[in-house]
């Protein structure tokens, strides 16, 4: 299995009130549930089923997965942005397993 990577991308700085663009991308396999292997058991089903992106503790974006989403989901969004701040990130696999990132902005 490859390993599991959160990245993201988010300007380093902007001017108050600008509406920047963010992007995030999680490296994951993404398996549905629905295949099977060579002896014809059904492979668990393993996907990223929740992205949640806040700003200084705030909502920005939060949003289900459901099975039909690809291998290494990406989101690009956009954000208005009027103080400095961190912008934060999470995954959620159907395992329990929690992927994070952060990054921060300079708003001046």
């Amino acid at each position: 299995m490859s390993r599991i990577r959160p990245r993201v991308s988010v300007p380093k700085s902007a001017t108050p009130g600008e509406i920047i663009t963010i992007k995030a991308l999680i490296s994951h396999p993404m398996e549905s549930g629905q295949r099977r292997d060579r002896d014809g058991a059904l492979i668990p089903r393993k996907i990223i089923n929740r992205f949640d992106c806040t700003f200084n503790g705030d909502p920005v974006l939060s949003c289900a997965i459901d099975p039909a989403i690809s291998a290494n989901p990406f989101f690009e969004f956009n954000a208005k942005v009027d103080v400095s701040g961190t912008f934060a990130f999470k995954w959620v696999d159907d395992d329990g397993s929690v992927y994070e990132d952060a990054a921060e902005i300079s708003v001046g």
